[in-house]
């Protein structure tokens, strides 16, 4: 028997923030580019290409949650939530091949030789990006960790490498001004850095959802306090978790009164999986496998 959670909500918030980010993304993209085109800075230029990236991410994850919340069918009878963990591998691959792109064409402009001037219009635009999307990051972070949404948790991170990739070209402004040429194309390579390492630990997250990792230690230890407060299960054991997108999917043996007759045993079991239902946050999916309490079963 299994229980779910409507998520309606969560999937709403996903959408709305997400389309601040878009927003938000498109016009510092814009501005990134041509102020970086028109005084010839590389680290601008590759900040704004990040942007563009978030767009990418950004539709990744409206897909992705769009899909995830289709009902079970005949072909996804658990479900279509591994859809939205599939966009968040998007996501980090995105990540990884951006930051891999910035770090190649820097490398190229100092082997060139070639130099950037210290124009006020870097300082504008890199404090700009900062307080933005560190804002943005802030926002979409809490709306992730509310909805457990691994995608959206991604996107998030992308958010704050923009801040951070933004922070490093405000560095290389610096020292631009301080006396170093290739400032800005460090800066740059700083930028793709921090990008891929966002990447790889955000394609790692998913691995581990994608190979069937069990849910975080405190929702388990959360799911144990519940099993252990009802009074009427005498023991447990076999307890397995596993995440599908947003939904917690778990199995437990659980002994009862081996006097107690098939209504009263199943009314025990539903008792628990509302219990869960309520008590924990993300949407539960829930199979009780009932054994009388006897020497036999006991663990």
């Amino acid at each position: 028997m299994t229980v779910g959670k409507t998520d309606g909500v969560s999937s709403h918030q996903i959408r709305s923030v997400t389309y601040l980010g878009m927003v938000v993304n498109i016009g510092l993209s814009v501005v990134k580019i041509l102020i970086g085109l028109s005084i010839a800075s590389l680290s601008l230029v590759a900040d704004g290409i990040h942007s563009v990236s978030d767009l990418v991410t950004d539709v990744a994850v409206l897909l992705g949650a769009h899909l995830a919340a289709k009902e079970p069918d005949q072909t996804h009878p658990y479900g279509h939530g591994r859809l939205e963990t599939f966009s968040a591998v998007v996501v980090a691959v995105v990540l990884v091949a951006v930051g891999g792109g910035m770090i190649r064409q820097a490398t190229i402009s100092i082997a060139r030789n070639e130099s950037t001037a210290a124009h006020w219009a870097i300082l504008v635009v890199a404090v700009l990006s900062i307080v933005g999307k560190e804002g943005l990051y802030r926002l979409t972070r809490r709306v992730a960790v509310r909805s457990h949404s691994t995608a959206l948790y991604a996107n998030a991170w992308h958010h704050r490498s923009d801040a951070l990739s933004s922070v490093a070209v405000l560095i290389g402004y610096v020292s631009l001004r301080l006396g170093f040429e290739h400032g800005d194309q460090v800066a740059a390579m700083a930028v793709g850095l921090m990008v891929m390492l966002v990447g790889v630990k955000v394609l790692g997250d998913a691995a581990r959802e994608l190979t069937e990792g069990a849910v975080d230690p405190h929702t388990v230890a959360h799911i144990k306090e519940v099993i252990n407060a009802d009074p009427e299960i005498r023991q447990w054991h076999r307890l397995r978790t596993r995440t599908v997108g947003r939904e917690v999917f778990l199995d437990v043996h659980i002994l009862v009164d081996s006097e107690l007759n098939v209504a009263a045993a199943h009314d025990i079991s539903e008792r628990l999986e509302t219990t869960l239902d309520e008590k924990i946050a993300r949407p539960v999916n829930l199979t009780v496998h009932i054994e009388p309490d006897l020497p036999a079963f006991r663990r």
